[in-house]
């Protein structure tokens, strides 16, 4: 195992975090890790928005998206060093990881192609309900009947966001299904071994690895829509938003959390990207013409569901 590396975010807690202090004590560790990780909620919640503003095509939007972020991370010295002080084991699972992330992103920008960002963005609130039965097997732990309990409760919501959408949007909606089931099993691989690596050195390789398989997939995937193109001026500008403030930032500080909250806290925040998707996707789209009172009842049970768990997990522990 080689040395760990400073973690990008992790801070020395005192003996007595978990009490804080009115002279500006730090935050106990899993209230910091809550915050961090809806401010990577948060900042995933333009993701849809930018690709439905992005006229790229799935594949080549996902790749250069990956693409822009490794190159970006391979210039620090500090993430080069990570990578070569781990084993070629370690190097491996983390690529392996890379790959099932890509084709998570694939489906979810698929699904936004297909049908729309609100459609796209609302199917990832059925992550929780795979998360409930997809970590224990991954990271080894006993399933919890609350986990089933709460990740069968956004179920509704998200039938009663999406039960409105025309048949001409049913294979987004697939795409979309999918892509929450890829993001549970990436989740859980990630928390199982998030604590074996810097996680900037972690997100290279992840990313890396992504832009090697999604090569693979534009060689093999018949038609145009899956090659590698030259984005023009406003995809390139747009693609560099989507990297840095969407995708680098996010996705390292969501790893320094997963160090405190379990892969379905994390699954069951990200319930609320929807909520964010929409919101944007209202006044930028239209969108809210193909949306009813089943559409906002949906998100407000979803929003419920995502408020609750991490009170009542505190008030049981």
């Amino acid at each position: 195992m080689s040395r760990r590396l400073p973690m990008l975010g992790q801070a020395e807690v005192p003996a007595r975090a978990g009490r804080g202090s009115r002279s500006g004590a730090p935050w106990p560790p899993r209230t910091k890790a809550w915050a961090q990780m809806h401010l990577c909620v948060f900042l995933w919640g333009f993701t849809a928005i930018l690709g439905k503003l992005i006229t790229l095509p799935a594949v080549p939007l996902v790749w250069w998206r990956m693409g822009l972020v490794s190159v970006a991370l391979a210039l620090v010295p500090r993430v080069r060093r990570g990578v070569v002080r781990l084993s070629p084991r370690q190097r491996v699972i983390y690529g392996l990881i890379g790959a099932v992330l890509s084709l998570h992103w694939l489906a979810f920008y698929g699904a936004i192609k297909l049908a729309n960002a609100s459609v796209a963005a609302t199917c990832m609130a059925l992550g929780p309900v795979f998360m409930a039965f997809i970590e224990p097997v991954i990271v080894g732990r006993a399933f919890e009947r609350r986990e089933l309990v709460f990740g069968a409760a956004a179920v509704p919501g998200v039938a009663m966001v999406v039960g409105g959408t025309p048949a001409s949007m049913h294979l987004g909606l697939l795409a979309g299904v999918a892509a929450a089931a890829l993001v549970a099993v990436f989740g859980a691989l990630n928390k199982r071994f998030v604590e074996h690596a810097a996680a900037l050195t972690v997100t290279f390789l992840e990313m890396a690895a992504g832009v090697a398989c999604l090569s693979v997939v534009a060689a093999l995937w018949p038609g145009s829509n899956a090659m590698i193109r030259l984005p023009d001026l406003h995809d390139a500008a747009l693609l560099v938003v989507l990297a840095a403030g969407c995708t680098l930032l996010p996705f390292a500080l969501s790893l320094v959390a997963l160090r405190q909250l379990s892969a379905f806290d994390s699954a069951l925040a990200v319930n609320l990207e929807p909520l964010y998707a929409v919101l944007m996707a209202i006044p930028l789209f239209g969108e809210q013409r193909e949306l009813g009172i089943q559409f906002y009842t949906g998100g407000a049970i979803i929003l419920g569901v995502v408020l609750a768990h991490p009170w009542l997990s505190r008030r049981s522990r």
